[in-house]
């Protein structure tokens, strides 16, 4: 097996994986839809929660239709510093596709956040979400503080009682603490405004997350 073939299905240690660069992605800073930064600082009563649930096209789609304050795709749970796209499909960073979404708790829960990242693609899969195959695909929640974790864990509980009455499958959602979110390539961000017949692999399990 080559190790493109390996690392698509199985993630690389940080010895294997890719150099990267020291110098972070060039963006516009603006979220075309929510007319907001995308870029930090944000306000300090905002809360951020990073996501990961298939090809991060359709996924921050998902996000952005709630009221949160603003999203943004990027890679993130990996190795390499300031990934390409390119690089982070090879499997060789380690990264998974992702969506940070910045919201205000005032506005909107994380409970009602992670209800939409439930429900919308399948947490079974391990290493793919549909026909999309590889690493960094895989399903994912990458909390900030300790709420966030008691939360996402409880959500991820009570997530699989409803798929086993339906028989389903086990969930092979990973939550872990947050670690570097590396912005993706402008093209990427809100790709599915700027393309309306872009590519959405996303579907769910049919299974709705009642709150």
């Amino acid at each position: 097996m080559s190790l493109f073939n390996q690392f698509k299905s199985q993630l690389p240690t940080a010895a294997q994986a890719l150099p990267g660069r020291s110098e972070p992605m060039k963006l516009s800073n603006h979220h075309v839809i929510k007319l907001t930064p995308i870029l930090p600082p944000f306000a300090d009563h905002f809360e951020k929660i990073i996501l990961g649930l298939g090809c991060f096209w359709g996924a921050e789609r998902k996000f952005w239709q709630l009221p949160v304050y603003t999203t943004a795709v990027g890679y993130s749970a990996g190795y390499t510093p300031n990934p390409t796209y390119e690089e982070v499909c090879s499997g060789l960073t380690g990264h998974n596709e992702v969506v940070l979404v910045v919201f205000d708790p005032e506005k909107i829960t994380l409970d009602v956040i992670l209800k939409t990242f439930w429900e919308s693609h399948n947490p079974t899969q391990g290493m793919r979400q549909g026909n999309d195959k590889g690493t960094q695909y895989r399903s994912g929640i990458y909390y900030f503080n300790e709420q966030q974790k008691q939360i996402a864990e409880a959500s991820k509980a009570d997530y699989q009682i409803l798929l086993n009455e339906k028989n389903i499958g086990e969930i092979t959602t990973e939550i872990l603490p947050a670690t570097e979110f590396y912005y993706a390539e402008e093209y990427h961000q809100q790709y599915l405004h700027k393309n309306v017949n872009g590519y959405c692999g996303l579907g769910g399990t049919g299974v709705c997350f009642n709150l």
